[in-house]
């Protein structure tokens, strides 16, 4: 990866920040539209997949950097960028398609009675702090590791190494959590 000029890193960074502006309005504009004829039911257990993938190759790079292989950790952190994108095409992709779940809901009617409520009452805080703190987590770490990444471009390690403190676990947890928020919503899709 060669270093970037001012002018150039300058409109990277602007980039970086449409692009986590546009992100979310985009993801959340597209929610709205529904595409009938398509069963991508397949897909969260494949974006789950690639969310717990991608929180191991985040410790493996985490370990590479650590034992100073800098072209394995470099090489590993644009797999979980890859990863990501594509978590995020597959993630839109099924919710276009695919009517929403509900967390609970055994019979598919989109409401919880009494009996659904009292099975998941244990759990649908659990469910429910997970999912919120991931949603919104998930919108927040991109300009954190898109700029964290910028700085290890431009060769400027210093900022890099600190942003990566907030980046990493940020970054991990949105990853591990959307593989828990699968297998907790999983009982109830369709």
């Amino acid at each position: 990866m060669e270093s970037l000029d001012q002018s150039k890193a300058l409109t990277v960074k602007k980039i970086i920040i449409a692009l986590s502006i546009a992100i979310p309005v985009v993801v959340a504009l597209l929610f709205k539209i529904k595409i009938e004829g398509y069963n991508f039911s397949g897909l969260p257990a494949i974006y789950a997949g690639i969310n717990g993938l991608t929180a191991i190759i985040l410790i493996v790079a985490l370990v590479a950097i650590k034992m100073k292989n800098i072209e394995l950790h470099k090489r590993l952190i644009q797999i979980a960028l890859g990863l990501s994108l594509l978590f995020l095409v597959l993630y839109v992709t099924y919710h276009m398609t695919s009517d929403p779940t509900m967390y609970g809901d055994n019979n598919h009617d989109n409401t919880l009675d009494i009996l659904e409520r009292t099975r998941i009452k244990g759990t649908s805080f659990i469910y429910y702090f997970i999912l919120i703190s991931h949603i919104i987590l998930s919108v927040g770490v991109i300009p954190i590791v898109l700029f964290t990444y910028l700085f290890a471009w431009q060769g400027d390690f210093k900022r890099h190494k600190k942003w990566t403190k907030i980046a990493f676990p940020l970054w991990l947890y949105v990853a591990v959590t959307g593989v828990v928020v699968y297998y907790m919503i999983s009982p109830f899709y369709k």
